[in-house]
């Protein structure tokens, strides 16, 4: 898969023509994360094929059983193992060309979170559906970062739906690879050829698709959570100010030593208060 640029997305080209969009095959800069997770894959990938790839596969694929579930850490470790060659050339490709994208829209810690996040779901719909005897139960482990891979690819879809990639050899928008994607993976899961593995890769999509449909509703109940949080800390600043003033009031009519304990408490605390508003 490739990735083409129009001219009004160029990030790493700046166009020196202003009267038409041009189409050129654009390798982007690599992004921090990209790199080392492109850095991590590969270099898991020839541990597994000089000889340990049984016992990485004990250990840190994932399996569908409630024992593996546990074991959290399966979640992420299973990501960075990969079967054939063209599992991870397929999956580092997509990462180089459309997490480098995703990346510079989102910020460094943004995207890594996000992609994560989306090989945990898949992760975790394998044993689910397992579970449920949806799927076959005999007990193959999970591994590969496709569940992520096709997130990040979800969420391009979405965002920048301009974007061209080669698709088998044919250049097609990215939302048309995406929806022939999630078709494959529904026929494979009918027809019960890697079940799992695809089941993995329509959860992955899934959570792409989910977090940046539901990102103006989050950002919304953001601002009113801060906007709550906001009042109440008028609120109570008010009723510091309150109970300050009639403080005050009875040191000035009957003396420092009226006061209780609790309200020497509060005194102090409205003198911290103003000390620490001074120093700002």
């Amino acid at each position: 898969m490739g990735l083409y640029d129009r001219d009004y997305t160029r990030a790493d080209y700046e166009s020196k023509s202003h009267y038409a969009p041009q189409m050129r095959m654009a390798f982007p800069r690599i992004t921090p994360v990209v790199k080392w997770l492109l850095i991590i894959n590969v270099a898991v990938y020839f541990v597994q094929i000089l000889g340990a790839g049984t016992l990485l596969m004990r250990w840190f694929a994932a399996y569908p059983s409630l024992l593996a579930v546990l074991q959290i850490w399966r979640l992420v470790t299973y990501q960075f193992l990969h079967g054939p060659p063209i599992h991870i050339l397929f999956n580092m490709i997509v990462l180089y060309f459309l997490g480098s994208t995703l990346e510079r829209h989102w910020g460094s810690r943004k995207f890594l979170v996000f992609y994560l996040a989306c090989g945990m779901v898949g992760g975790l719909v394998y044993p689910l559906l397992r579970g449920l005897k949806i799927i076959s139960p005999h007990l193959i482990p999970l591994i590969g970062a496709s569940g992520a891979i096709l997130g990040v690819l979800a969420a391009c879809a979405i965002l920048f739906p301009h974007i061209v990639v080669l698709f088998v050899f044919f250049p097609l928008p990215i939302r048309v690879v995406a929806l022939i994607l999630t078709l494959f993976a529904v026929f494979r899961i009918i027809t019960g050829e890697n079940a799992g593995g695809e089941a993995a890769h329509l959860g992955g999509m899934a959570v792409g698709a989910i977090y940046v449909f539901s990102q103006s509703w989050r950002d919304k109940l953001k601002l009113k959570l801060r906007a709550g949080q906001w009042e109440k800390k008028m609120a109570a600043r008010r009723n510091l100010q309150l109970e300050l003033d009639r403080i005050l009031q009875k040191v000035h009519d009957s003396g420092v030593h009226s006061l209780t304990s609790k309200e020497k408490k509060i005194l102090k605390q409205a003198t911290k208060v103003e000390q620490t508003r001074n120093k700002l």
